[in-house]
């Protein structure tokens, strides 16, 4: 880029949001300024920039700059923008996923689950949690040591009789009162006051409720308490860590970098709770540092996640306007913290360990996959490959036929680029006319728009579904993309495929052959993500369809139905009594229902 001299000295000693814009008006990179005029001029005042961002500059045309009125405001806008626009020389965490919590109800007698979204006022939400693991772990955890029902609203208002966790001691049965509403309450305050880290109070209070249990004599209930507290020793000895009262609620946040390879490692406090950490790994993160990445990740991350009070990091940071932004998202005081000695310490120091471990099979694999995508070049005589699509049909007898499309590119499957579709109008079963439907549907956009196409289209199937992509291609145009078809080899083994390309010829590799291997990931993953998609619109038109076909549900009965009991496996789960219970639903239409459906 020419820099425009006059432009520089226009600039405004102010804070504020800088676009590195491209010559078709595509953003490159958009980064943030206490002083825009000292920071963009830097660009063209330093020799000696990192090759990422002179290769940035040889493509920037122009650039757009917006002042704001704090530097916080600045960064919040900044990260606002790199998320929305992602622009290919930011470093960028996709974290699209929202984090899993663990749920107490507010019932008369409530239960413990897992849960995503947000929670009703009357429910108590602990977490987050790193993972659905972490969150199942503690469930299981509480079932031990306090008995608190899992089950279903459905399943418990039509339970005649205990079931099977009530046996092996995981719940007191409230579903037919053997356990008493005031007790039951009891054991929620407690798993309540556990999770919200004051084990040492709980440990008192159930130690004294023993000791006055044995003086009473009431040696049953002393020895339930006993065996509580055993439990809930070999609870905190798993989940606990030493915590001052003002790191109850903490994350750790620590990068680690290995062969070019960096991974931030994300540990969750919560209430004294270790919870588990996650491991996330950059996009665009060349040539960046540990810190910048350790930066872009806190300011990314936070936007859309709860904040705890104190977030403990392996990397100095300028951590004025990072502070200040995540305190006003929060809307309590949030300390950013580096300089720090004894157990915090050891804190940053497992989470690096983490990182590093993190960073190193990261590594590993990028090597493995890049072995397996040199050796395919090589055999297909294609040395730009480099974006592979997989299509694969599904259905059960011609039933709710799905078409999948995976994505490979560079090292990695890309999950962002999957897409499903759903097939009709073909006949049943016909899997040549899903075929040629499904890729009518994924590529007529990328003629009409000028979208991506891949390097090489794999399709799951033999000579009839080659066939049948090769019409579908020639349609659209697009002939000159690499057509190879995954038939199935002899009695279905998995290593006796045979490669069919378009024009009918035959390839077989070796079993250890590490293209073949990578084509075998690609089709495989393809296969799982077409039965996933088909399985669940079976269900649901299975479940949908039956409801109505039932003589005496219309659209308001079934709105109320699905309402009532949160969904159609709920109206499945009910008896002929609680159906009844619903407004309009007679005791006969009930019965009829019930048979419907069983």
């Amino acid at each position: 880029m020419s820099v425009d001299r006059d432009f520089l000295a226009s600039l405004p000693t102010l804070p504020g949001v800088y676009r590195m814009v491209g010559p078709e008006g595509v953003v490159l990179y958009v980064g943030k300024a206490k002083d825009l005029k000292k920071r963009v001029s830097s660009y063209f005042q330093k020799t000696d920039q990192s090759p990422r961002i002179r290769l940035m500059l040889r493509s920037v045309d122009h650039i757009d700059t917006t002042v704001t009125r704090t530097e916080a405001e600045a960064l919040l806008l900044e990260n606002n923008l790199i998320k929305g626009l992602k622009p290919r020389f930011n470093i960028l965490f996709r974290d699209d996923k929202s984090y899993p919590y663990l749920l107490l109800t507010g019932h008369r007698f409530p239960r413990l689950a897992y849960f995503r979204g947000t929670p009703k006022k009357s429910d108590q939400a602990f977490g987050p949690y790193p993972n659905s693991y972490a969150v199942r772990e503690s469930i299981q955890l509480l079932q031990k040591v306090f008995q608190l029902r899992t089950c279903e609203d459905s399943v418990f208002a039509n339970r005649s009789r205990p079931c099977l966790l009530h046996q092996i001691k995981r719940c007191t049965a409230p579903c037919v009162n053997h356990i008493s509403a005031e007790t039951y309450a009891r054991d929620v305050e407690a798993a309540a006051q556990l999770l919200h880290g004051e084990a040492s109070a709980l440990n008192e209070a159930i130690t004294e409720q023993m000791n006055a249990a044995a003086v009473a004599l009431d040696f049953e209930t002393a020895a339930t308490l006993r065996d509580r507290l055993r439990m809930l020793a070999t609870v905190r000895e798993k989940q606990f860590v030493d915590t001052t009262g003002s790191d109850a609620d903490a994350d750790v946040v620590a990068v680690a970098e290995v062969a070019g390879v960096i991974a931030v490692n994300l540990t969750m406090i919560r209430g004294g709770r270790h919870l588990g950490d996650r491991s996330f790994f950059p996009q665009h993160g060349e040539g960046a540092t540990r810190a910048e990445a350790l930066e872009a990740f806190v300011a990314q991350h936070y936007l859309d996640h709860p904040i705890p009070a104190r977030i403990l990091v392996s990397e100095a940071l300028e951590t004025d306007a990072l502070e200040a932004l995540l305190s006003e998202q929060s809307g309590k005081k949030v300390g950013l913290l580096h300089r720090v000695t004894g157990e915090r310490r050891v804190w940053i120091d497992m989470a690096q360990a983490n990182a590093r471990l993190s960073a190193e099979r990261r590594s590993t694999d990028r090597t493995h996959q890049s072995l397996r995508l040199t050796a395919l070049r090589d055999t297909l005589d294609l040395p730009q490959l480099n974006r592979i699509e997989c299509f694969d049909i599904s259905h059960t007898m011609g039933e709710a036929t799905v078409a999948s499309c995976v994505v490979y590119e560079g090292d990695d499957m890309k999950k962002s680029d999957y897409r499903r579709y759903n097939i009709s109008g073909i006949t049943p079963g016909d899997d040549y006319a899903a075929m040629h439907a499904a890729l009518i549907k994924r590529f007529h956009r990328s003629v009409d728009e000028n979208g991506v196409l891949p390097d090489l289209l794999l399709i799951d199937g033999g000579k009839g579904q080659i066939s049948s992509a090769v019409e579908a291609m020639a349609e659209l145009g697009l002939g000159e993309v690499l057509l190879l078809g995954v038939a199935k080899g002899e009695a279905r083994k998995p290593g006796l495929e045979t490669l069919i390309f378009a024009d009918g010829r035959e390839l077989k590799l070796a079993k250890d052959h590490p293209g073949f291997h990578l084509i075998q990931q690609v089709r495989d993953e393809a296969h799982r993500f077409a039965i996933t998609g088909h399985r669940a619109r079976r269900g649901k038109t299975r479940l949908q369809s039956t409801l109505e076909d039932i003589a005496g549900i219309g659209p308001k009965r079934r709105k109320q139905l699905l309402e009532h009991f949160g969904g159609l496996q709920g109206v499945r789960d009910a008896g002929v009594d609680a159906l009844a219970s619903v407004n309009g639903i007679s005791r006969e239409l009930a019965e009829t229902i019930y048979h419907a459906l069983h």
